[in-house]
């Protein structure tokens, strides 16, 4: 018998929700919170889109680079609110 694992792929979701997991530096995966980062803005500045983030949890925004992965017609959609 063949065995099939099926895994969904993060390109398989229009999503640019994250995970409060940084403090003050970016990757320093410091933060104690662990609270859900939703979207707020999206800037589109230099040829690069950056986004910016606050955590429903604790309140605290940072802005971020965005991925190449990340969907570009949600990126749009933020940048135009």
């Amino acid at each position: 018998m063949i065995r099939r694992n099926f895994v969904r792929k993060k390109e398989d979701f229009v999503c640019l929700w994250g995970r409060h997991i940084d403090g003050d530096i970016p990757g320093d995966r410091l933060a104690d919170c662990g609270g859900a980062m939703e979207p707020i803005k999206a800037v589109y500045e230099k040829g690069r889109f950056r986004i910016f983030y606050k955590c429903v949890e604790c309140g605290k925004g940072f802005l971020v680079k965005a991925g190449k992965s990340d969907d570009r017609k949600e990126l749009v959609r933020l940048a135009r609110n």
